[in-house]
């Protein structure tokens, strides 16, 4: 199974992009051994549309030309279930099993995610009932992924 995170917004150099980028590697190393066909990051402009509407409707028209036919759409959304990590861990492992061809999360831009969009998922995930700049979403997101795959694999990088 191929992951890929979509994300509106770019991730200027510095110290965000330097953690995301380690995160991202840790997870190639184990990722691979597990059956995961690698873990991509793309990220969409932000819409410059006056009204918040069109924003995340632009946003949206550009996310759904993303997503390939038979992916697992999972929804970053401060309204999502917020799942432990051996949960998500868990879950992972059941798409994974299930030879589900490929798992997109999805990080909207500072207005959220269009409506249509969120119904689209398949999962719904937030990390918490903060509000987080989708920057440091994806950091936390690209950690969770990485301590997935160390659950899935038994190494003792999660101690819970």
């Amino acid at each position: 199974m191929r992951l890929m995170i979509l994300a509106v917004g770019k991730l200027k150099q510095g110290p965000e992009r330097e953690l995301a980028e380690r995160y991202r590697a840790r997870f190639d190393d184990f990722g691979r051994k597990l059956g995961f066909r690698g873990l991509d990051i793309h990220e969409i402009s932000e819409s410059r549309a006056r009204e918040a509407p069109a924003r995340m409707a632009e946003e949206a028209a550009a996310i759904a030309a993303q997503v390939p036919d038979g992916a697992v759409l999972v929804a970053l959304d401060e309204r999502g279930q917020s799942l432990g990590s051996a949960a998500f861990a868990a879950q992972l492992g059941r798409w994974r099993d299930e030879q589900v061809a490929g798992t997109i999360f999805v990080i909207g831009g500072a207005d959220g995610l269009l409506p249509e969009l969120r119904r689209k998922a398949k999962l719904s995930l937030s990390f918490g009932a903060a509000t987080w700049p989708h920057q440091m979403v994806r950091v936390l997101l690209l950690e969770q992924i990485y301590r997935a795959a160390t659950i899935l694999a038994g190494h003792p990088y999660h101690r819970a």
